[in-house]
């Protein structure tokens, strides 16, 4: 048929299919080799290309030349005028009969002799000079001083202009540190050192994008990828559990899983938190710290009771802007935390939220074992527990201070630990109003 004669298509492939080992036996076509070769980054000629330093030369030299010709002209014109005025005879005559008068010098008026004209000439000539060379001084410094005004002026407002590049740089980093990775710098302008930090920063935006574009969807693709067999683990285990034909040691193993599948849920839970929250908060809403922190007590209070740990503390009200769920969350670990990790019996937590010149500060405060001073930073770090009490606990996971910190940072806060002489810690959130 004439759809199989056509001649866009090449004869040569099918001759594989010959050797009779079926499709999968021929092997895949190798790419085509270039038949260019890659472009050489380097230029031509590299001495021609206009760089910060050949325009700084160019800028400066010249301006140093233009101000040595103004300066040049004005010592020229000063000193023409000076000598102008210092070429002029100090006397006048008067008469035939050689009566002289000055106004310069005194000493040559009347009638003098030859001699005691000369001296007196000569005297008056050195003073005149001395004058005009007093004179020359004097205005040549106020017109250096004028000079050196102008080329400060003139300097700071070149430089200006050959740095604005950099602001417009700085100010692009400052958007993108606060996540906004789709702002680019796209700098127009000479092929210069500057252009080229520009294009390799662009670039460096480009790559920080796709990574945190890939990190956000490996975070929703993992939440739905792993909470789903949990959740559904969890359901088994609650069916059969309700079981009442099922033995007691059926029902030990069941409640053993379960509590083992909760734990699994609360480490995934944490650890997706932990990876959104590393980003710093953009949209921000006013939240009320103090009943934030209400709010956290009031979920941990039966857990408290049943330790015997008497919740207190004054909470002010006081405002910040940021993310209400996530400054929940601080607040709720550091106060699980602090109940959690108390004396067995007559224990306590204090809660208080306090407003500090241009910041809020949330202060948990609790009783508990002493805490050396050397544990204290290594609290904050993830699946770090106080000593050797790193697994198998049913205090946690270990990303609880974690979580607080990385929160924190993420509102351009601080947190702070501090361990009691009485024992137990006090930790404080500071945030900015």
């Amino acid at each position: 048929m004439a759809a199989h004669t056509t001649p866009s298509e090449p004869s040569e492939p099918a001759k594989p299919a010959e050797s009779g080992g079926g499709p999968s036996s021929v092997p895949a076509a190798a790419p085509p080799k270039p038949t260019w070769d890659p472009a050489d980054p380097s230029r031509p000629y590299p001495w021609l290309r206009p760089t910060i330093r050949i325009r700084l030369t160019l800028l400066y030299g010249g301006m140093f030349l233009i101000a040595g010709m103004v300066l040049l002209t004005l010592i020229y014109l000063l000193a023409a005028e000076a000598l102008h005025e210092g070429s002029k005879l100090p006397f006048r005559i008067l008469d035939a009969n050689a009566q002289l008068t000055s106004d310069s010098c005194p000493g040559l008026s009347g009638t003098l002799p030859s001699e005691q004209f000369m001296e007196r000439l000569e005297d008056c000539t050195d003073a005149q000079r001395a004058a005009a060379l007093d004179e020359l001084l004097q205005r040549s410094l106020l017109a250096l001083l004028g000079l050196a005004v102008a080329a400060f002026a003139f300097g700071y407002v070149m430089a200006g202009r050959v740095l604005s590049p950099l602001g417009r740089i700085t100010r692009t980093a400052r958007q993108v540190a606060s996540s906004d990775l789709h702002k680019r710098i796209e700098l127009e302008g000479p092929d210069d050192e500057l252009k080229e930090l520009s294009d390799t920063f662009d670039d460096m935006l480009d790559r920080l994008d796709r990574a945190f574009t890939a990190q956000q969807r490996f975070v929703a693709n993992a939440s739905h990828e792993l909470r789903t067999p949990l959740a559904i683990n969890r359901t088994l285990l609650e069916v059969q559990l309700s079981d009442p034909d099922a033995s007691p040691e059926l029902q030990q193993l069941g409640k053993t899983l379960l509590a083992t599948n909760e734990r699994s849920e609360q480490l995934v839970e944490g650890l997706l938190l932990l990876a959104r929250s590393e980003n710093e908060i953009v949209d921000r809403k006013p939240v009320d710290l103090a009943e934030v922190a209400a709010h956290a007590v009031e979920q941990v209070r039966a857990e408290a009771e049943g330790k015997g740990v008497e919740l207190r503390g004054a909470r002010h009200p006081v405002y910040v802007q940021g993310n209400g769920v996530l400054l929940e969350r601080v607040a709720l670990n550091l106060v699980q935390n602090a109940v959690r990790y108390n004396l067995p019996e007559e224990g306590w937590v204090s809660v208080a939220t306090e407003a500090l010149p241009g910041h809020a500060m949330l202060l948990v405060e609790n009783t508990g074992p002493a805490v050396p001073a050397y544990e204290i930073d290594n609290l904050f770090e993830p699946f770090r527990r106080l000593r050797s009490d790193r697994t198998g606990s049913d205090k946690g996971v270990g990303l609880g201070l974690s979580i607080v910190r990385s929160v924190a940072r993420a509102h351009g806060g601080t947190v702070t630990a501090e361990r009691r002489e009485e024992g137990g810690l006090a930790l404080r959130v500071v945030l900015p109003v």
